[in-house]
Formats: C-alpha cells, sequence, structure tokens
C-alpha cells in the first residue's frame, strides 16, 4: 500500500507509480526517528524518497514528520513555500518491499536487532537491482555480520547518521569484510551529493561518534541526578561554552531514552566497559514512558510531538 506525501504537480519518475524520472531514487526502511530524518536529508536534497515500514500506522507517522519539518522550515523562513511543496511531492511510503524495485540507494534504518536486518536485507536481493546500495545506520551492530544476509554483501556499507539526521552533518562510514570498493566510493559520492560530511571509520562497536558520546551522555545524566545542575543550566552550559548546537537533554530527547538505553546497554555488552551502562535514571524514565519528544515528555515536556517539531 502506497502513501503519497503530495500528488500535487508530481513529476514523472519510475518506481511506485511505474512513471519515468531521472532522479535518483532512494529507499529509506523504517518511519521512525533516524528513518524519517534520512528521507527529509534525501528529498532536501532532490531524490525521489520511499519510506517503507511494516506498520501503516508508523508510516503515517512518518510522513508527518517530513511534512512537519518542512512546514516549520517555511515558518522559519528557512526554506522557500515552492521549495517545500516540490521536496513534499518527492516522497512517499509503502509498506510493501516490491514498491522499492528501482531504488538505487537503499538506507536500513530499522531497530538494533541482527536478524531482523539480515533478513530484509536477504528478501530485498530479489527485489531491487544488482548494483542498488545497501546502507545499513547502525551505530552498535557490526556492519559485516548484517552484510551476512543479503548474497551479495560487498554492496552493503554502514552509514551511520549523526542525530538529528536533517540538522547534522556528519555521517559515519563502515566497511563490512567484503565492502567492494566500487560500493564503498559510490556510498561516498552519494552522501556528499546529500550534503553530508563523511568520516571513515572500522566496523568496530559504537564507531567512532557513540564511543565519545553515549559516556558523554551518561555523565551529564549522572551529573543531572547528583544535583550538579539542571537539565537547563546543564545543557546551557555545553552549548555556550562548549559549542555544541544542541545541549544533552535535548538532544536525548530527540534520540529516545528508549532508544539511548538500547544502545548503551550493547556497547556495554560489547565492551564491558562501565561508563557505557546506562544510569539508573534512564531506566526510570524509560518505565514511565517519558521517553523524549516521541512521547510528549522526557527530560523537557512538547505540545508538538512530532519529533522535529517546535
Amino acid at each position: 500500500m502506497v502513501v503519497n506525501l503530495s500528488d500535487e504537480d508530481r513529476e514523472p519518475r519510475t518506481g511506485v507509480n511505474n512513471v519515468t524520472t531521472k532522479e535518483p531514487i532512494v529507499a529509506v526502511l523504517g518511519a521512525g526517528t533516524m528513518g524519517s530524518g534520512i528521507a527529509l536529508v534525501a528529498v532536501r536534497a532532490g531524490c525521489r524518497t520511499i519510506i517503507h515500514d511494516l506498520s501503516q500506522s508508523n508510516l503515517e507517522r512518518g510522513l508527518d514528520t517530513v511534512r512537519g519539518f518542512l512546514d516549520k522550515s517555511v515558518r522559519l523562513g528557512k526554506m522557500a513555500p515552492e521549495e517545500a511543496r516540490q521536496a513534499a511531492a518527492r516522497i512517499e511510503g509503502t509498506t510493501d518491499l516490491p514498491d522499492l524495485a528501482d531504488a538505487e540507494v537503499v538506507i536500513e534504518a530499522i531497530y538494533e536487532d541482527l536478524g531482523a536486518k539480515q533478513q530484509l536485507f536477504g528478501e530485498l536481493d530479489g527485489i531491487v537491482g544488482e548494483r542498488t546500495l545497501f546502507h545499513t545506520n547502525t551505530s552498535t551492530l557490526s556492519v559485516t555480520a548484517i552484510a551476512s544476509g543479503s548474497r551479495r554483501p560487498e554492496r552493503v556499507v554502514g552509514t551511520h547518521y549523526c542525530n538529528p539526521a536533517p540538522l547534522m552533518k556528519l555521517v559515519e562510514v563502515a566497511d563490512g569484510r567484503h565492502t567492494a570498493s566500487w560500493a564503498h566510493d559510490a556510498t561516498t559520492e552519494f552522501l556528499t551529493a546529500v550534503g553530508k560530511t563523511t568520516v571513515v571509520t572500522k566496523d568496530r562497536p559504537g564507531f567512532i561518534v557513540n564511543r565519545f558520546l553515549i559516556p558523554w551522555e551518561n555523565s551529564c545524566i549522572h551529573a543531572l541526578d547528583a544535583g550538579l545542575g539542571t537539565k537547563e543550566s546543564i545543557d546551557t552550559a555545553v552549548t555556550g561554552a562548549l559549542g555544541h548546537p544542541m545541549g544533552p537533554f535535548r538532544l536525548l530527547d530527540v534520540v529516545g531514552l528508549d532508544i539511548h538505553q538500547q544502545v548503551a546497554t550493547r556497547l556495554y555488552e560489547q565492551l564491558r566497559d562501565p561508563r557505557f551502562f546506562p544510569p539508573p535514571m534512564v531506566e526510570r524514565m524509560v518505565a514511565a514512558g517519558d521517553l523524549g519528544r516521541k512521547t510528549g515528555r522526557g527530560f523537557y515536556t512538547y505540545d508538538d510531538n512530532r519529533l522535529f517539531g517546535s
């Protein structure tokens, strides 16, 4: 089932609507925080983009996130109304994998489950073209292990987008053991074309960013729990003195406390470094359902729970 975000003045294309286009076609697997954010990156760069999710409700929520971000960009004067309208016309959603047959780049951004990622790439082997790039947005699992689910592991590349993907420039690129040079080169060319800065890293738990970020976020949570400062003062100190674009608690609310807990726990299990173990405050917040922006309440409260809303 295909859901169109906007059908006004849609330009011709191949794929879901069975018409012709020369624009690159990108498929994003998963309509959650990262998936919808990566889709925004693609549509703003001029790519025809299809978001896939198994859940129709998740799909609708992801498309609404895209719509909200584009609308807000117009309100803030960061995007012209016509530019936003054209971007909205470039995105579609589907719950059917065969609708991704014409994708040139497939970006997997589902939950961190090795078996699910392997199965998904294996199913796509028989749907997309032989030269279609397979990107995985994992930050804790082995790219090599994920690639083993495909009959063509040479085309699988790790591409870890920093969160929030529409706002952060950096993408970590990690090759699996069998990643081919042509796939690596095509990946960096694609990421550059959509406006990203790339750094190459080894296929190791956490790559570069989460090796630093998770222990630091845990330290900030411990500091808050110990009364070193309020969430507001710590966020202000980090943005004002360290130059971060977003404080740790605003960032954690965007990422989701459940996601932070999962990533931190998985890295702790692999590295056995206590700095990665999620603080008790995280466990309490997750148990209470205070997951961040997506639930309307985390460290802060939100009237608009769209992940990139105001």
